[in-house]
């Protein structure tokens, strides 16, 4: 296997960096991925974090599995970790590269453009093509708190058994983002899974410690580990529907992630400084909250329960 020029032989593991640009004061900004080969033949998977910078979680998914050396003595194939693709984000508490730019909107990216283009540009290009499965670590944006979750694509039955071997508390059927890494995945015939858990800036110790389990489930899925991983049925979601707030104000939620809900539950609460009203926030559906805004204040049309069914 060789990897941007650096060769790593079977049985044997490597940390290297590729260079991707640099900051306005000349400081250099590197991609590093930690690459572990074992001696028999198999499966790459890419264990993949910090997409969007802000996203803790993710990247400590990585980071800790990295630690761990849960990726070490590999009975076959290799693993790719990078715990933070996104330096100019985590550096900034921001989502976004420079400029506003979202590097998960931007694949597969051109060396000519955007920061965030040309750091899809080199994952697409360099890491991509090694490739045979994926798992994507994002966390929850904008005070959104998400209960552990695998999103996978709904009409591939490869990402799908994927999922299955992550086992996640929730499984959410999607279709596919323009310009995303699971789409450019899916078009290159790599099953993807996004993981989401946890909310941005916020160390979450459950999701975290789900997503390291999810991982250890997969290695041993694909027959890449002997170290088996307990595991328990979770739920799928067909379909989900976000509860958005009617109208602006300061907002108390009374339902969570994790709880199930009938329709016409009351979820919270929306009222103003001046106590001139009271707004019941009511479930629409029979369902799951799996995601929720911890904001205590929202604006009309501010998302605030996502509920799978």
């Amino acid at each position: 296997m060789i990897i941007n020029g650096v060769k790593i032989k079977k049985g044997s593991s490597k940390v290297f960096d590729i260079p991707v640009a640099s900051l306005p004061s000349g400081t250099k900004i590197d991609l590093f991925a930690h690459v572990y080969r074992s001696k028999n033949p198999g499966p790459t998977l890419l264990v993949i974090g910090g997409i969007h910078g802000d996203e803790i979680n993710g990247v400590e998914i990585v980071r800790r599995s990295v630690k761990s050396e849960m990726f070490k003595n590999l009975q076959a194939g290799a693993v790719i970790a990078i715990p933070l693709l996104n330096v100019y984000g985590f550096i900034n508490f921001s989502r976004e590269f420079p400029g506003g730019k979202d590097v998960n909107r931007s694949f597969p990216g051109t060396q000519s453009g955007s920061l965030a283009s040309r750091i899809a540009k080199v994952l697409t290009d360099v890491i991509l093509p090694h490739v045979d499965y994926g798992l994507d670590f994002h966390t929850g944006g904008a005070s959104i708190y998400n209960y552990p979750q695998s999103r996978v694509y709904r009409n591939d039955p490869e990402s799908l058994k994927l999922a299955s071997l992550f086992s996640m508390p929730y499984t959410v059927k999607t279709g596919l983002i323009a310009k995303s890494l699971r789409k450019i995945a899916h078009s290159k015939e790599i099953p993807m899974v996004v993981f989401e858990g946890g909310e941005s800036l916020r160390i979450d110790e459950f999701s975290i410690e789900e997503g390291m389990k999810g991982i250890g489930r997969v290695l041993y899925g694909l027959g890449m580990s002997k170290k088996k991983m307990a595991s328990k049925k979770g739920v799928t979601f067909e379909k989900g529907s976000w509860i958005r707030a009617s109208r602006s104000g300061i907002f108390r939620c009374l339902k969570s992630s994790g709880e199930k809900v009938k329709k016409g539950d009351v979820l919270g609460e929306i009222t103003d400084p001046n106590n001139n009203f009271v707004s019941r926030v009511k479930s629409r559906y029979d369902g799951t909250i799996y995601g929720h805004n911890n904001n205590p204040v929202i604006n009309q049309g501010d998302a605030l329960f996502h509920i799978g069914y």
